[in-house]
């Protein structure tokens, strides 16, 4: 694979101004949704680099062939994120092609839901779901520790609508294992009634007045990215001793009380009912929950925000690759991945979506403005070493 680290990527699309930033943001013209540019940037986001772990097989560097019959649909198992799916779409799925899905909603943090499945993988077992969506530094893992299986592109012929700047990505050159589900922004999320004032700052999260009513991602990529944003390091070209003083920083805010608890998307809960009044948050996330409490608010702060995208998968040894690719194609239909981000909230990875959800068209969280996407930051590129070294630190933090 060429050696294209992220953050390389990154400073040669925002800063040295090979693209045009408002083609970023699919504002030009009666263009299809232009998202290549921001693209661009979220595909860095997956840039796990460095040797495979040991003793694991290498993926991506075997020729990557699949070959799976149509098939009856059946029941299969699709696991994803809370908050990150229109049920409607899934009804309509079963209505067209048959069969049943299983939709679990049942990751709420990468690491976590590895540790769920790691057995079964390393030892080359089936883990009972036919698509995951992993964000692109645990895709990249599974990629290169052969956990996942190639797609038949046979089955998934609107992979053509793929944006440009997706279609390839350091961990997965030829899209081979991997297809983006959506992509978004880490941010604050926080409730104005409660702090009683406009929050801009990450440094906001560690104001003393909200002591115990602050909660942060348990995923180390995300929080310490964003501290290491706040402590003026560019959080897509940080060293593993920038995120280790990042989480020492964390540390210290915790043993204060600062910190009410660690969290996946499970922050959503206490931030509607008002035991959290900020959080560091997914952006699409704050749109669903406004419905439940309107004063719920979602910025991407001063400082910056980091940037990820998450990718549909098949496990290895999966019992219905085919259904999988059914609804990976499905979800790939640009008027399907309208609705889908019409209702998540998300940055759609497909081409063409913008004629059929015109509505979306001034969404900041879909189309976020330009001097938002200046200060998207992509994560770090870390060694497998440097990766382990990094959750055991936050670990020690969370008490995971």
């Amino acid at each position: 694979m060429p050696d294209q680290s992220p953050e390389r990527a990154l400073e040669r699309l925002l800063f040295e101004g090979k693209l045009d930033r408002r083609r970023f943001l699919g504002r030009a013209g009666g263009s299809a949704l232009a998202l290549s540019g921001l693209s661009a940037v979220l595909a860095a986001c997956g840039g796990v680099e460095g040797e495979a772990e040991k003793n694991a097989s290498t993926n991506a560097s075997k020729p990557a062939t699949a070959n799976h019959p149509k098939t009856a649909i059946g029941t299969w198992v699709f696991a994803n994120w809370p908050l990150y799916m229109d049920k409607k779409l899934l009804k309509d799925f079963d209505k067209e092609y048959g069969g049943k899905v299983r939709y679990v909603e049942e990751i709420n943090d990468n690491f976590e839901f590895f540790g769920k499945v790691r057995q079964q993988l390393t030892q080359g077992k089936p883990i009972g779901r036919d698509i995951v969506t992993l964000t692109d530094y645990m895709a990249a893992r599974w990629v290169r520790n052969g956990y996942t299986e190639p797609l038949d592109k046979k089955n998934i012929p609107n992979a053509k609508n793929l944006v440009k700047n997706l279609q390839s990505i350091n961990y997965d050159k030829d899209r081979s294992y991997t297809l983006p589900y959506q992509s978004g922004g880490v941010g604050i999320g926080y409730n104005k009634k409660k702090t009683g004032r406009e929050i801009k700052s990450i440094n906001d999260l560690f104001d003393p007045k909200f002591k115990g009513r602050v909660s942060m991602l348990q995923e180390p990529y995300d929080s310490a990215g964003l501290v290491m944003l706040s402590q003026g390091v560019d959080a897509s070209k940080a060293n593993i001793d920038q995120i280790l003083k990042a989480i020492e920083k964390i540390q210290e805010e915790n043993d204060k009380g600062q910190i009410r608890r660690f969290t996946g998307n499970d922050y959503s809960t206490d931030l509607t009912k008002g035991n959290l009044w900020l959080c560091v948050a997914y952006s699409g996330d704050l749109v669903q929950l406004q419905a439940d409490n309107p004063d719920l608010d979602f910025v991407y702060p001063e400082e910056g925000a980091m940037l990820f995208t998450d990718n549909m998968m098949i496990p290895k040894g999966a019992a219905h690759p085919y259904a999988a690719e059914t609804m990976m194609n499905y979800l790939y239909e640009p008027k399907v991945a309208a609705k889908l981000a019409e209702y998540v909230n998300y940055i759609s990875p497909v081409d063409g979506i913008k004629e059929f959800a015109p509505d979306i068209a001034d969404n900041p969280l879909i189309f976020p403005p330009d001097d938002v996407v200046q200060r998207l930051h992509a994560y770090p590129a870390l060694s497998p070493a440097d990766e382990r070294r990094m959750q055991e630190a936050m670990a020690q933090v969370t008490g995971a």
